[in-house]
């Protein structure tokens, strides 16, 4: 009886060890982090970002666990894996919200978006998301290292929306839809003073509102062109 019994539990706790509920001993820390490392001083950025991760979700109450997740969006930054790099750097935000850090993983998360700008035709999804992200750094983080490429990065981006914008105005001019070109064209003015294409938008203005038989608007933006750009071609071409 004795015999049958420890036989049964032996075939129980082979079958427990076998299946689904298999206890696994936990891996250190050190071990996944030099793993990581290993992988990314290879270049396997994407097996290094997964290692990176595998090292937050495993040991998530280390202080490394942070730094853990920076790593792994640079990894997957790197290999140009951009959706997966906003996934993790959303995850730091989230659960590092005052983590020295942030100030990069802004300008990650931004530059992520940056390099997904297509031409000026385009829809500019990422270059608003890219431009919101990196004013957030700007205003939240003024003294960062990251501060001054990222300001340099804003003006391009507000040049690469004011660009689409006028692209879209062109076209309505072009079917005579004249209040939504207006529209366009005064967002610009308001919203983009510091692009290139605040003169070209002043002169399309002085051309709308001519259209639409409203002379003293036409004349109007044709002196706040004349004052502010003296020189410009658009100055140029008034009549």
């Amino acid at each position: 009886m004795i015999k049958r019994v420890l036989l049964l539990f032996a075939v129980c706790f082979s079958l427990f060890a076998c299946g689904g509920d298999k206890i696994v001993p936990e891996v250190p820390l050190t071990e996944i982090y030099n793993e990581a490392y290993r992988q990314f001083n290879r270049r396997n950025y994407s097996q290094a970002s997964e290692e990176f991760q595998n090292a937050e979700r495993t040991h998530p109450a280390s202080p490394w666990a942070a730094d853990a997740l920076v790593m792994a969006a640079y990894s997957a930054y790197m290999d140009d894996d951009f959706a997966n790099t906003l996934i993790i750097t959303d995850r730091f935000m989230r659960f590092h919200p005052g983590h020295g850090d942030v100030p990069y993983v802004l300008y990650l998360r931004g530059m992520s978006y940056y390099r997904q700008v297509s031409d000026v035709r385009r829809e500019p999804g990422m270059s608003a998301h890219a431009l919101n992200t990196f004013q957030q750094l700007v205003e939240r983080f003024p003294n960062s290292p990251y501060t001054e490429n990222t300001r340099n990065k804003i003006l391009i981006l507000k040049n690469y929306i004011a660009g689409k914008i006028m692209y879209s105005a062109r076209r309505d001019m072009a079917r005579q839809n004249w209040p939504s070109a207006i529209e366009q064209l005064q967002s610009i003015i308001i919203g983009a003073q510091e692009t290139v294409m605040t003169p070209e938008a002043l002169y399309r203005l002085t051309e709308t509102y001519k259209a639409i038989g409203i002379p003293e608007q036409s004349t109007g933006y044709a002196e706040m062109l004349r004052i502010n750009f003296p020189d410009n071609e658009w100055t140029q071409k008034l009549k």
